[in-house]
């Protein structure tokens, strides 16, 4: 059941992030605060934010950090049992739920991916390192569609 919840969650994130589709406002669909970047240009206020336009990496808070390695640590038993296939789709889906959830940063985790590799080597190296297993992946990066 996990696996279907997981291939829904994507297709959900994906509608919600792309389609071509513009609502007529600069901000993401599906997101519910205003980014402070947009496509690497720095905001006003001049706060570090995630980035992918200039080549700069993410910045990740600690307490987000956190939340990541709360909504992978559950699911390393599934992808255990399921396979790598399958556990990437719900890595997938977990990753971009994180996002939506940080203030619709998809856009800018796709562009750079290891963010989740430095987010969980900082926070959790043991989730990560089971994840990578699990999945069969060198990195989580090389596991995330896009």
């Amino acid at each position: 059941m996990p696996v279907i919840a997981g291939a829904a969650a994507v297709l959900a994130v994906t509608a919600a992030c792309g389609g071509g589709t513009t609502t007529g406002s600069s901000q993401p669909q599906g997101s519910s605060s205003p980014l402070t970047t947009t496509l690497g240009k720095p905001s006003p206020s001049g706060s570090a934010s995630p980035t992918t336009g200039n080549g700069s990496p993410l910045n990740i808070s600690d307490e987000a950090g956190k939340q990541l390695c709360d909504m992978l640590r559950p699911q390393l038993s599934d992808w255990r049992v399921q396979g790598p296939t399958l556990g990437k789709i719900s890595l997938n889906a977990s990753v971009h739920e994180w996002a939506l959830r940080n203030g619709g940063i998809n856009l800018q985790v796709l562009g750079d991916k290891d963010v989740v590799d430095r987010v969980t080597t900082k926070n959790c190296s043991d989730v990560r390192d089971q994840a990578i297993s699990a999945l069969e992946i060198p990195n989580l990066a090389s596991g995330l569609a896009g």
